[in-house]
């Protein structure tokens, strides 16, 4: 369910969560569990004063959210990636080095309207990188 493209591994979001929710799913968690005990092995093995962060960034598709929970897909897409951190953070991994960022619909993969092109648009991407 991990892809590299680039220097960004992405997660698509239908491994993680229902469509329209920021609610990890049961194998969603696993997921990001599994995802913090290696990034616990990754940064034992970072020097101590390269100040690193692992950004997890929200995304969603261009379909505007109607009702709900969430006002705008803004919302949505945030609101993914700060559960993501959560789950981070409760298997041990330093909060000093995660932020979470939401980009709404405004940097897609695909340009299409087809519901392959909104499930790939729908993501999670982890983007090691330095404060």
């Amino acid at each position: 369910g991990i892809e590299v493209v680039g220097d960004r591994f992405v997660f698509q979001s239908e491994v993680l969560f229902p469509v329209g929710s920021a609610d990890l799913t049961a194998s969603g968690q696993e997921q990001i569990k599994k995802l913090a005990s290696t990034l616990k092995e990754i940064s034992a093995e970072i020097p101590s004063d390269l100040p690193w962060i692992l950004r997890v960034d929200g995304h969603a598709d261009k379909q505007p959210i109607s009702g709900g929970q969430f006002a705008s897909n803004w919302e949505l897409s945030t609101q993914r990636a700060v559960n993501v951190v959560k789950v981070l953070i409760a298997d041990g991994v330093a909060p000093g080095h995660l932020a979470a960022t939401g980009f709404a619909d405004y940097q897609p993969l695909a340009t299409g309207d087809t519901t392959d092109d909104y499930a790939k648009n729908r993501r999670i991407e982890l983007r090691l990188t330095d404060r």
